[in-house]
């Protein structure tokens, strides 16, 4: 709790809900976070990318697929993920992540 702002804050100007954790996230939508590792097979001219979206609550893997660092590979990720209802994805934003298009639920 910040003391110095509730100081200055006129009661009018606050609104508060109070929510269950459970019901708060339904509220919200789902979240996951988007990750990305590479290995190689034979040399590292035959990169090959592991996408996995892990639940950003209790990191639980919700999907995962294999295959290049492509627009096409990341589509096919986010589709296994639609059934879940996922609203609001999380990135690092490097590697594979700031080579593609990314949705604007994207963080």
């Amino acid at each position: 709790m910040h003391h110095a702002v509730l100081a200055v804050l006129h009661p009018e100007h606050v609104e508060v809900e109070i929510w269950r954790a459970d019901a708060l996230e339904v509220r919200r939508g789902l979240s996951s976070e988007l990750d990305e590792m590479w290995s190689f097979v034979q040399a590292q001219a035959h990169p090959r990318w592991l996408w996995h979206a892990i639940d950003h609550q209790t990191g639980k893997v919700l999907a995962y697929v294999f295959g290049r660092r492509k627009d096409n590979v990341f589509v096919r990720l986010q589709k296994l993920l639609e059934p879940l209802g996922i609203t609001k994805d999380y990135t690092d934003g490097w590697g594979p992540m700031s080579g593609i298009s990314l949705p604007s639920s994207i963080t």
